[in-house]
């Protein structure tokens, strides 16, 4: 088994990776179906280590998800805390469901992480999507769920990570 310092410093550089994934330029038309590269990680992390990983670590990554993207203090906080919340309160059951079914229920999860963030968005009456279109990167981040899970897993595994 690997050290805690080597599993602390691999979830953090898994996080800055997908924060940097968050902001990386993309052509106008693939904003609306950016997967949630930060709710990805932070599902995988809290599955396979509540103990490390929770609603306060998905606070603070949501609060440097908020200073990269300039978007309004704490939006993008509730939003991976909501998603940390469920995430611990299905992870005995996500454990036992095939990739598949774990990525049917990201979507609903990330869809109401997303759908908060939308309500806030119009609450503050700051600049969001039009229709329906916001809850497309649930469907980009559940499609790429299964991706994500092998190289996560794969990595933990080649780190001797997993208990």
């Amino acid at each position: 088994m690997a050290s805690p310092a080597l599993l602390n410093s691999l979830i953090a550089l898994t996080f800055i990776a997908a924060a940097l994934l968050a902001i990386v330029p993309v052509p106008e038309w693939a904003l609306y179906y950016r997967p949630e590269w930060v709710a990805l990680v932070l599902v995988y992390w809290v599955i396979n280590h509540p103990e490390r990983v929770g609603v306060g670590v998905a606070w603070l990554v949501g609060i440097m998800v908020d200073a990269l993207t300039g978007s309004l203090f704490g939006l993008h906080a509730l939003g991976l805390a909501l998603v940390a919340y469920l995430t611990l309160r299905l992870r005995l059951r996500l454990r036992l469901y095939t990739v598949l079914q774990q990525a049917s229920v990201l979507l609903v999860i990330i869809g109401l992480q997303l759908l908060l963030l939308q309500w806030l968005q119009i609450l503050f009456d700051l600049p969001r999507g039009a229709s329906m279109i916001y809850l497309a990167p649930a469907m980009s981040s559940a499609l790429l769920w299964p991706l994500a899970w092998l190289l996560l897993g794969g990595l933990s595994r080649s780190l001797d990570l997993n208990r």
